[in-house]
């Protein structure tokens, strides 16, 4: 059983990798693998549109960058947390990119139902509900399993490691883990 944890910041080691981490420590203390796949520095394109991957032969987009190695972990895994810093009131372009091209390419196939996942968000100020229903939507529309937490999977922070100071969205993002953790075991027995 494994957790892959995605984090669609464009910078390294910051808030949104910060939280993304901690859930997944959380994970692997209930003896879940775990794995965290940054964005940062990758080439993941937008979806062009060209409907390449919804012939049934195509489980692949013919564009030629890093998507598809992370494709295919995230069709292997047992659940996925999509985690984005809020920009401008919504998710970044990089995994906003990887949302819709592995739905494209997966969600016709059923890939991903009955998987468990959810969303972590990381805030500045505001512009967290928006990011937060953004990433939750895709879960939903895949039909993903998505256990809840003791809040929404929301942390505020600006500069690097501020997050760290937001004890309310730790322990919820800690719960959150622990509450995939559970599901991914239960629905394995």
């Amino acid at each position: 059983m494994n957790a892959i944890g995605v984090v669609g910041s464009p910078r390294r080691n910051g808030n949104t990798e910060i939280i993304t981490k901690h859930t997944l420590q959380s994970i692997a203390e209930e003896g879940l693998e775990t794995e965290l796949i940054t964005l940062s520095g990758m080439d993941i394109r937008p979806c062009d549109g060209c409907r390449f991957c919804k012939e049934e032969k195509n489980e692949r987009c013919h564009i030629d960058d890093d998507l598809m190695p992370i494709y295919e972990k995230l069709k292997a895994a047992d659940a996925i947390i999509l985690a984005s810093p809020v920009y401008y009131g919504s998710a970044t372009s990089l995994i906003k990119s990887l949302m819709d091209r592995v739905g494209y390419i997966g969600g016709q196939r059923g890939v991903f139902a009955g998987k468990v996942g959810g969303p972590l968000v990381v805030a500045r100020r505001a512009g967290q509900n928006f990011t937060h229903a953004q990433l939750l939507f895709w879960f939903h529309i895949l039909g993903f399993y998505m256990p809840g937490s003791t809040y929404w999977n929301i942390s505020f922070g600006r500069e690097k490691g501020e997050v760290n100071d937001d004890e309310e969205g730790l322990q919820t993002a800690w719960n959150f883990g622990k509450n995939i953790a559970h599901l991914v075991k239960k629905l394995k027995a």
